[in-house]
């Protein structure tokens, strides 16, 4: 099967074929590139879309990966990363491979299908020069022949007419032997030019167009391996990748086996555990006391005398602030049903009835934090105060290792004075040591604060019942002061729950009225101020190092003690900015067991 036999005399149809063959493959190569077009795009929204659901730095959403489900989230993330990149080199491969490989052999098989179809061409115009020039030959050979017999014919009439003279029959015979010997000598031209045009023509069909056809069908068939060579490489570049993608997909997997929802529960326990205990059984408030009024004068004036303590937290209470109550002059109400105050009570909003609690909700609405983390459960301070206290210590480790190196280059230096002088590290050496120190002090104060929560936290429990019976003992168990509701907040806010518990037993009428006779608060002890502190919000105070002040008010656990400078200036101020000395014989001092 040979183009060269079978399609002899389809030369234009054969350029036709070659040429849509070479627009094939180029058609072809369109396409690939388009795939690695759209695999790199793929890729590219593949990496967005990991980028954009990976948790900022620095940020809470950061601090919120630290479960395992949202671990393993991340680590499908990445390996969706990973899962991009082998697109990204199913695209490069594509491109050096095939579409660079074919680009390249489609210019030279252009250049070779051009050179196969001149030489065709040129046998073309051979041969039909040789045609042009057999014919020329004929016809000049016809012309001579009927001019020859023109001649003899003239010559025969010439001598066959008497009256012609005889020279005139010479001359009529001499023309006919010329153009006889004209038309013998075209007839040998033309004899001449035939055998060569038939040996032309057969060289033509059956060496020159054999051969260049057979050189265009070995071109084509070479196109036609090559197109199906890329299509292999092309199945192959995908192959090659599948293990890998098959990898991501299996740690895709593994991260979801990964996932802990034991492990998850316990880190939401220690991200959300205050420390407090949950609160005590309500006791029971006897409304038929008054009742027993009508039972005769004696028990008028007793119920009155004992009933009066029990609603007013047992007594008088000098010792407390309420600065944010106002007094109701409205006559006095009478009282309702125990009913209808606990659907207020479990209806109403928390409110804030001290200055310590109102203070830290603002802060917290401010964003403002205290340096020793107060603002936290006891729990979730211990953890912050921890995390601080180690985040110094390497940051003194990295100042350790600096002074190290500096301490180094000072004794080579002294050793090798050409390499540098010695004096001239002083100056840093020494700061690095003030900055040890500084930051050696930051930790003392820190762990200071950390030993202070981690003292409180197991013996908590304890002091709390010791102090609750000698409390209960001055005051009835009805009350709850404002540390106490503080202390009772399992969230940072510390809302006064408590102190609404409290609200259903007392009437707002007698706690005004016992509002209007507050006295100033006694001192219980005398405090030095170890730092200075810029009391800037309302209800602090400002003071200087060294500053000695009276106590009135100790630490509830809140983190803040209320001390006074004179009659007119009192206010809280941070405890770990002072040391106290109390006056165990002082009033509304605690006594520690």
């Amino acid at each position: 099967m040979s183009w060269g036999t079978e399609l002899w005399d389809q030369f234009d149809n054969l350029e036709k074929h070659t040429q849509w063959g070479i627009d094939i493959l180029e058609k072809y190569i369109k396409f690939v590139k388009e795939r690695t077009e759209i695999e790199l795009s793929y890729a590219k929204q593949l990496r967005n879309l990991s980028k954009k659901y990976q948790p900022k730095k620095n940020s809470k959403e950061e601090e919120e990966y630290k479960y395992t489900s949202c671990k393993a989230f991340i680590s499908t993330l990445n390996e969706m990363n990973d899962y991009a990149g082998q697109h990204e080199v199913i695209s490069e491969n594509m491109a050096s491979q095939i579409i660079v490989d074919l680009a390249r052999y489609v210019q030279e098989l252009k250049q070779e299908r051009k050179s196969n179809f001149h030489d065709g061409r040129k046998a073309q115009q051979h041969i039909e020069t040789c045609w042009k020039q057999l014919e020329s030959s004929k016809r000049r050979f016809e012309r001579d022949c009927k001019e020859a017999d023109r001649a003899q014919q003239y010559f025969e009439k010439m001598d066959a007419d008497i009256n012609v003279t005889k020279a005139d029959v010479e001359k009529a015979r001499q023309q006919a032997q010329i153009r006889h010997q004209m038309a013998e000598d075209s007839k040998a031209d033309y004899s001449s030019i035939l055998q060569k045009f038939n040996h032309e023509q057969h060289e033509y069909y059956h060496t020159h167009i054999p051969n260049i056809f057979q050189k265009i069908q070995e071109m084509e068939e070479r196109r036609i391996v090559r197109m199906g060579e890329s299509m292999k490489t092309y199945a192959e570049v995908d192959r090659q990748v599948i293990p890998i993608i098959g990898k991501c997909l299996d740690g895709i997997v593994k991260a979801a086996e990964s996932i802990d929802q034991k492990n998850d529960s316990q880190l939401v326990i220690e991200a959300y555990k205050s420390g407090f205990e949950p609160p005590g059984d309500i006791e029971f408030e006897d409304y038929t006391q008054p009742m027993k009024r009508t039972v005769s004068d004696n028990s008028l004036s007793n119920s009155r005398g004992e009933g009066k303590p029990d609603l007013k937290f047992g007594g008088k209470s000098k010792g407390k602030l309420w600065p944010f109550i106002k007094k109701n002059k409205s006559p006095k109400q009478q009282k309702e049903p125990l009913s209808h105050r606990f659907n207020e009570f479990m209806t109403s909003k928390p409110k804030i009835h001290c200055f310590r609690s109102l203070k830290r909700g603002l802060s917290l609405k401010l964003g403002a934090t205290p340096e020793d983390f107060s603002n936290l459960p006891p729990e979730q301070r211990r953890k912050k105060l921890q995390q601080k206290v180690d985040e110094l210590n390497k940051e003194i480790q990295k100042e350790m290792d600096q002074r190290d190196a500096i301490t180094k280059m000072k004794d080579v230096y002294l050793k090798n004075p050409q390499m540098g002088d010695p004096a001239s590290l002083d100056h840093k050496l020494a700061e690095v040591s003030q900055n040890i120190e500084k930051l050696r002090l930051e930790t003392q104060k820190f762990e200071a604060w950390l030993a202070e929560v981690e003292g409180r936290l197991p013996a908590r429990n304890e002091q709390a019942r010791r102090q609750s019976g000698l409390y209960d003992s001055q005051n009835p168990p009805t009350v709850n002061n404002c540390a106490q509701d503080r202390e009772s907040s399992p969230d940072g806010s510390y809302t006064e729950e408590q102190s609404q518990e409290s609200e259903v037993k007392v009437l707002a009428t007698d706690f005004d009225d016992e509002f209007d006779d507050e006295e100033p608060l006694p001192a219980i002890g005398t405090c030095k101020a170890l730092y200075t502190f810029e009391g800037q919000n309302e209800g602090t105070i400002s003071v200087v190092e060294g500053e000695t002040l009276y106590v009135i008010e100790e630490d509830k656990g809140d983190g803040w003690t209320r001390i006074r400078r004179n009659e007119d200036e009192e206010g809280y101020v941070p405890t770990s900015y002072v040391e106290v000395c109390l006056d165990k014989n002082a009033k509304g001092a605690k006594t520690y067991i």
